[in-house]
């Protein structure tokens, strides 16, 4: 019976590692992730392998997926018109396999006119598409997480914090759906740093390692589901 076990064990190792390599081998070229967005995206106070776009890349090749390092367009502090000057700055085509977005957080601590936010909202993702190669399927939002439960934040009115993101991810859920894009809403785990520190980085105000991570499981398994179709 032992032996038996064995056999079965080494045979769906066997299995398993000839499936990774097929899809490996199936790949003419690596895939390519471009993530747009700001501090959260650029991963600002964590190890560059702990961003979370980083993250996920290193997920899909344990996967079995060849993957290019993630091309990251993003800066703290970054509102969704400075992060529209870069882009064209930088001339970026239009031959992405997945493209990210997670931009409005400065937006909204700036004190910016929200109905800005929206029609530029809108413009990076309709922009996002085409660098997508105009796969719509292959684009994905992330919701803006609530920075008001950190140390950081804690004399700046958390309460106020709370609602103007969730009026910032009402708006980019809406159009999200309008456009029939992917929309990850990673903002009511974010607010577990309110009793679990461990999930804010040494700054007391950006994400640590370990809630991109949870970003990255979402995105890595629902890219798989795509490229799995």
């Amino acid at each position: 019976m032992k032996g038996v076990l064995i056999v079965l064990i080494f045979t769906a190792f066997t299995n398993n590692n000839r499936f990774l390599c097929m899809k490996s081998m199936s790949q003419d070229q690596p895939l390519k992730f471009l993530a747009l967005g700001d501090s959260y995206t650029i991963g600002e106070s964590v190890d560059v392998m702990d961003r979370w776009p980083n993250q996920v890349v290193s997920l899909l090749r344990d996967r079995g997926y060849l993957m290019a390092d993630p091309q990251i367009i993003a800066q703290t502090g970054w509102t969704t018109d400075e992060l529209e000057k870069a882009i064209k700055e930088k001339s970026v085509q239009p031959e992405y396999d997945f493209v990210s977005l997670l931009i409005g957080v400065n937006n909204q601590y700036r004190g910016y006119d929200i109905n800005l936010f929206k029609s530029e909202f809108k413009a990076h993702l309709l922009q996002a598409i085409k660098l997508a190669k105009g796969l719509r399927s292959r684009v994905f939002v992330l919701s803006i997480p609530d920075y008001g439960v950190t140390p950081f934040a804690q004399e700046k009115n958390p309460q106020k914090i709370a609602q103007e993101i969730n009026r910032y991810n009402t708006i980019s859920r809406g159009i999200c759906q309008e456009l029939g894009v992917k929309f990850f809403d990673i903002t009511e785990h974010s607010r577990l740093a309110a009793k679990d520190q461990s999930l804010v980085a040494e700054d007391g105000l950006h994400p640590s390692k370990k809630m991109y991570a949870y970003w990255a499981d979402l995105a890595s398994d629902w890219m798989v589901e795509i490229l799995t179709l």
